[in-house]
């Protein structure tokens, strides 16, 4: 009898398992966008996108599911004002990016991005000796 009351404690409860489940998705979902962002293959990064909007999805389902069954308890909400000052410190982070971007960018959209490779052939051609990095 001992060891059925033992082993009973032992095992997680469903919410435990769920909550596992939800934690883990969440970690699975940053991994491929991880990934998605990573890949130089577009092939390997329309699967890595593929992936992680399959676990979004599975993610959301899992969530809804945890809550019905008030599994899960969500954060209080956020006051409207908090909502509306991040949102605004967002587009104008937004903007300011931008607007680096176009001047940065703006007069060489046509030329190649700067490689390594690019500055090793130009210090060649203005030195006539080779350099080894």
């Amino acid at each position: 009898m001992y060891q059925q009351q033992q082993q009973k404690q032992s095992v997680l409860t469903e919410e435990d398992l769920a909550g596992g489940i939800l934690s883990d998705l969440k970690r699975i979902v940053r991994e491929y966008a991880t990934a998605a962002t990573e890949s130089t293959c577009p092939d390997i990064r329309q699967l890595f996108t593929k992936l992680t909007d399959n676990t979004l999805a599975l993610q959301g389902q899992m969530f809804q599911a945890m809550q019905q069954a008030n599994m899960y308890n969500t954060a209080s909400p956020a006051l409207r004002q908090e909502l509306d000052k991040q949102a605004k410190q967002y587009q104008q982070t937004k903007q300011k990016t931008n607007q680096f971007l176009q001047q940065t960018l703006g007069g060489q959209q046509s030329q190649t991005l700067y490689t390594p490779q690019m500055q090793q052939s130009s210090q060649q051609q203005q030195n006539g000796q080779t350099h080894y990095m």
